[in-house]
């Protein structure tokens, strides 16, 4: 550790501070970690933060974060591109793939409609999905937002635009505490919340 400056360990710790859920003893943790890590880990370390802004990009049909223009969902000759899980959050997409239940495609909005944060929807990927109705090869939208009042209005507000277009929109059976996050429940959960889902 030999050589970093005081100036350069705060700067650290408050990096890591500025991570969603990290105070300032895991930001201190975090940053002597780092410090510890031998040269050519720190740089892979480094290398990985640089390379992921430089790469990674949203996927041009469903918003989801990818290398390359369409990611490897929507890639797949597998998929059943007649259903698509509107999710807040690209780690809500990770969480139902980890149920291994959905064989549908997906649509990231990147976030929720909330007039008191100043997020309206043209913030969100709102147009890309009315985009993706188009075609006439989209039957089903299941409404997988985030159980929280922003979540529920979000759901809404985009199910009174896609009824119109002659689409079934249908909304997670939740099993999980309003308020809680989908990334945090467990695949059983996910599971049965697909099965359950209902009609908006």
């Amino acid at each position: 550790m030999a050589g970093y400056g005081v100036n350069s360990l705060s700067r650290l710790i408050e990096q890591f501070e500025r991570m969603p859920g990290i105070g300032h003893k895991s930001a201190q943790r975090l940053a002597f970690h780092v410090l510890n890590l031998k040269k050519e880990e720190a740089e892979a370390f480094a290398k990985a933060i640089l390379d992921s802004h430089e790469k990674i990009k949203k996927c041009s049909c469903c918003c989801n974060l990818s290398e390359g223009e369409l990611c490897h969902i929507c890639k797949s000759p597998s998929r059943d591109r007649s259903i698509i899980c509107v999710v807040e959050d690209p780690r809500d997409v990770m969480a139902f793939e980890r149920t291994r239940e959905f064989d549908g495609t997906y649509h990231v909005l990147h976030g929720v409609i909330s007039p008191m944060n100043g997020v309206g929807p043209e913030d969100i990927t709102v147009k890309e999905l009315l985009r993706r109705m188009g075609d006439g090869t989209v039957k089903e939208v299941i409404m997988a937002t985030n159980p929280t009042v922003e979540g529920e209005a979000t759901a809404m507000y985009i199910s009174r635009l896609l009824k119109p277009m002659g689409v079934s929109v249908s909304r997670l059976a939740y099993g999980i505490p309003v308020g809680s996050d989908l990334e945090y429940a467990d695949e059983v959960t996910l599971t049965r919340a697909l099965e359950g889902r209902r009609s908006l």
